[in-house]
């Protein structure tokens, strides 16, 4: 099977699928990749030349919405995990929000981005061009995250800021270069950055909502119809390979096959710490310890749930990508696959919830959702702005936004051209 893959620390489930024999177990040979952008991910499987990908859990979405420059229709059943990206700022653009709020380095994610403001607005009023920040493609949840810190802290992405896309392995020397004032991506880079001394961690996933998807497994339909069973047996796979990813025991074990330079590179202490969750947030050695930072198996980080994916349609519509209509909630609900997760999984170990759509984002605690091996208790985290999603209710919840895209955002057709 070819699988196509950019080098970031959250295709982790697919590296140890091929190195520690969970796919050969299941008679399968991986031919794992390395490329360099998602809109190349997104081409290359179009063109046929991967069978399945490592993908940005929007961009199913935007695919059976048909958006992109070349939108092919693809899918998920399983999701590779959560966890891993942070926001980073240049020390020259952190240590401006440090003179004009007063900075320590001890705030919170929200704290920053209402120092950020800060500056932005001091920037307008003396004439200065705006802040440069860069995030991975479009639909990704790197664009969702880093706007939805934004407009938590007062900031209008659109209007406030210049948002560009630069591919992972670039954003590091995109900042040094100074053609950027901050990014979002996952790890290693946002590490790197520190480790290089031309980047502040300001945020983190953790901080803006740690339950949301990350990377998902993209399958071509067509691959996927001519091999049902090379499909089911690959899902048995990567759930044996995602519980492996999660016993910390194997974590230093995972880092040096990640650190070797045809999966990501980077260093294997770097890859650990992040596995770890012991995160450098500036060169000056400032730490912090995020529980759970990255999740490969636990809390059902591998079950694609429709409401998550309908999340991320309430992001594309905020923001202007897309009209809401009745028409998209049904082309939104192919692009997440319970169905066939649970077919293949029902009868394993693993816990397989029965439903498919739950409250994302309440209030800290837990809930508890049935499946097939009775319920499951999972942690439940509140986004930033503190507000649930209910996806029974996506023009309330959208609405229900001060800062967002004044594009038209309600169609009663489905747009013919998006």
């Amino acid at each position: 099977m070819r699988v196509g893959f950019i080098p970031l620390v959250d295709m982790a489930v697919l590296v140890a699928a091929a190195e520690q024999g969970f796919a050969r177990r299941e008679g399968i040979r991986l031919e794992l990749i390395r490329d360099v952008s998602w809109s190349n991910i997104r081409d290359r499987l179009a063109f046929q030349q991967f069978d399945v990908a490592h993908m940005l859990s929007p961009m199913p979405v935007a695919s059976q919405l048909g958006l992109g420059s070349n939108p092919y229709r693809c899918f998920t059943p399983f999701a590779l995990g959560r966890g891993g990206n942070a926001v980073t700022l240049s020390l020259a653009l952190y240590h401006e929000m440090q003179a004009v709020a007063g900075l320590d380095g001890s705030e919170n994610a929200l704290a920053n981005a209402m120092a950020l403001k800060a500056v932005i607005e001091r920037r307008r009023r003396n004439g200065r061009k705006s802040v440069v920040f860069a995030m991975t493609y479009p639909f990704s949840s790197h664009n969702y995250e880093f706007r939805f810190w934004l407009a938590a802290g007062g900031i209008d992405p659109d209007r406030d800021v210049t948002m560009t896309v630069v591919p992972p392995p670039l954003t590091v020397d995109a900042m040094s270069a100074n053609a950027i004032d901050g990014f979002c991506v996952n790890a290693p880079w946002n590490m790197i950055a520190v480790e290089k001394g031309v980047g502040r961690i300001v945020a983190t996933k953790t901080d803006i909502w740690p339950s949301a998807p990350e990377k998902v497994l993209g399958v071509s339909p067509i691959w996927a119809e001519k091999n049902p069973e090379i499909l089911s047996r690959l899902i048995v796979a990567l759930d044996a390979a995602a519980r492996w990813c999660d016993d910390p025991g194997n974590h230093s074990s995972l880092a040096d096959m990640l650190a070797d330079p045809a999966y990501v590179g980077g260093g294997s202490d770097t890859i650990l710490r992040v596995l770890q969750g012991e995160i450098s947030v500036d060169p000056d050695g400032r730490t912090r310890r995020i529980e759970n930072y990255m999740m490969f198996h636990g809390q059902t980080a591998n079950f694609p749930w429709i409401s998550q994916a309908l999340w991320i349609y309430s992001q594309m519509v905020r923001w202007g990508q897309v009209y809401y209509n009745e028409a998209c909630i049904a082309q939104v609900e192919t692009a997440y696959r319970p169905d066939i997760y649970r077919r293949v999984l029902e009868g394993s170990a693993t816990a397989v919830p029965t439903i498919d759509i739950k409250i994302e984002g309440a209030e800290p605690g837990s809930i508890t959702v049935p499946s097939n091996g009775g319920d499951i208790v999972l942690d439940q985290h509140p986004l930033i702005d503190q507000r649930a999603f209910d996806p029974s209710d996506i023009p309330a919840y959208v609405d229900g936004f001060s800062i967002a895209s004044k594009s038209p955002r309600w169609q009663q057709n489905m747009q013919s051209d998006a």
